[in-house]
């Protein structure tokens, strides 16, 4: 796979999960963001970490750590924009730190999509259900997610409905796209083994 940026979106407050910085939570002895590491860096021909706290915490796990240019912890379209600024690559995909499950294949079939219906984003779905925070977009899109963010957007979805998008099904690997949100849900996937 060539000319495809991997981006780790680890920039949020982690308020569902206590106030604590949710990459960093250890699963089975590794921070989750390393889990998602992982799995992402052989999809991909580099890697970026957006965070917000933490830098040297999640510089230690070996991959160039960007923050949000919109202050305020400002969501996933914001790490977004900081990946697109940073990106070497044309293509940037985005991940979430909190699903160390998240398929091997995901870069392959998502760029085979945006590539085959010349789109500007492709999109993971299962079922009816898209999952817009592991998405592959082309970085010429940077000026138009500036202009969104300026105006006050936040919500992917939203920007991206405005967008020429593909939604790309995983229906058999549905499992993949379980996050960890919560200190329950952590506490579940600790006492299960990851495969």
């Amino acid at each position: 796979m060539t000319g495809v940026t991997g981006l780790i979106l680890a920039g949020g407050r982690g308020r569902r999960m206590g106030g604590v910085d949710k990459g960093l939570q250890p699963l089975h002895g590794k921070p989750l963001a390393q889990w998602v590491l992982e799995r992402l860096a052989p999809q991909v021909d580099e890697v970026l970490v957006n965070a917000n706290q933490n830098m040297e915490a999640y510089a230690a796990l070996g991959y160039r750590v960007v923050t949000d240019a919109v202050g305020g912890f400002a969501g996933p379209l914001a790490g977004l924009q900081s990946g697109l600024t940073h990106a070497k690559s044309e293509l940037v995909v985005t991940v979430p730190c909190d699903s160390p499950l998240l398929p091997d294949d995901l870069v392959a079939r998502l760029r085979q999509a945006l590539e085959a219906a010349g789109a500007d984003v492709a999109v993971a779905r299962t079922g009816r259900q898209p999952h817009p925070v592991f998405c592959l977009c082309r970085r010429r899109l940077l000026p138009d997610l500036t202009g969104f963010l300026g105006a006050g957007g936040r919500k992917i979805d939203a920007w991206y409905t405005r967008l020429q998008v593909v939604e790309v099904p995983f229906d058999d690997e549905a499992e993949a796209f379980t996050n960890i949100n919560t200190p329950a849900e952590l506490a579940a996937f600790e006492s299960s083994p990851v495969s």
